[in-house]
């Protein structure tokens, strides 16, 4: 279970995540969207412990060597001339480690991986010479061998033609028929309406959190857009309150337009 207690999260002293609480449900496909710039990645970085919090915490009932994190794939190096097997192979590093030998079972998993993500016969391939969406079939088949309870995904579909993208919707359908948790940062609103039953609307702060058919309404959306308009790019963040425990947005932290109030749902509080 993972339960995000009034996390706040800043670079250079500018708030990227503000006051965001909530708990993703165990087992869920759970979407986490927003306009450009509200926070959506920072969270995922948050919960894996990329990002130390400003402020608020993130507890976890999974272990560390039981997460699995995919982050936006500008994020990784393709330069180096490893092949697509041994790319794959690095998903059992939290076992083997720098120096224990690779087993026929994690050699067969390998295989049955590259398999399941339809790139048999190109096991020698470098990964530098695969197009964007082999490359994330790699990234995908190296998931697999991680064996994660808990996988979070950046963007796994960006710039992925129909095709790759639906082979990989049905291996996260996989992990949530096998009770895995997933989370995902998304852009497609129908393609969130069509795989994954749980929602997180954010636009730095928290907009909406719950069902999917309650978070995507158009009221929460357009509040959505109107709070991404409204934050200052130079709004400073906001420090604790010592006399009330509290921990007050102060007026510098952003520009309000009316009728802008967040929602929360089921249980979520600011």
């Amino acid at each position: 279970m993972v339960t995000v207690d009034n996390l706040t999260v800043s670079y250079r002293q500018h708030p990227a995540l503000h006051h965001i609480s909530g708990q993703f449900a165990p087992g869920a496909l759970t979407a986490v969207i927003g306009p450009n710039g509200s926070g959506k990645s920072t969270l995922l970085k948050s919960i894996m412990g990329l990002i130390k919090p400003e402020g608020g915490r993130v507890l976890l009932t999974t272990a560390r060597e039981r997460m699995a994190y995919l982050p936006q794939m500008t994020e990784i190096d393709r330069d180096f001339p490893m092949p697509v097997h041994d790319c794959v192979l690095l998903g059992c590093w939290s076992t083997v480690g720098a120096w224990g030998g690779v087993s026929a079972d994690l050699m067969a998993r390998a295989n049955a991986a590259i398999r399941t993500v339809g790139l048999e016969g190109f096991e020698r391939r470098t990964v530098g010479s695969l197009s964007s969406g082999q490359f994330q079939r790699v990234l995908f088949a190296r998931l697999l061998m991680q064996d994660a309870e808990l996988i979070l995904l950046d963007e796994p579909f960006n710039a992925m033609d129909s095709r790759t993208t639906a082979a990989l919707l049905t291996l996260i359908h996989q992990w949530h028929a096998q009770g895995r948790t997933v989370i995902a940062v998304l852009h497609d609103d129908a393609q969130v309406r069509a795989h994954f039953g749980q929602t997180v609307l954010l636009a730095r702060e928290l907009v909406a959190w719950g069902d999917t058919a309650q978070v995507l309404t158009e009221s929460n959306l357009q509040r959505a857009r109107a709070l991404a308009e409204a934050w200052d790019d130079n709004a400073d963040i906001c420090h604790t309150d010592e006399s009330s425990g509290k921990d007050p947005l102060p007026d510098t932290a952003f520009k309000m337009q009316p009728n802008t109030e967040p929602v929360h749902l089921h249980g979520a509080t600011p």
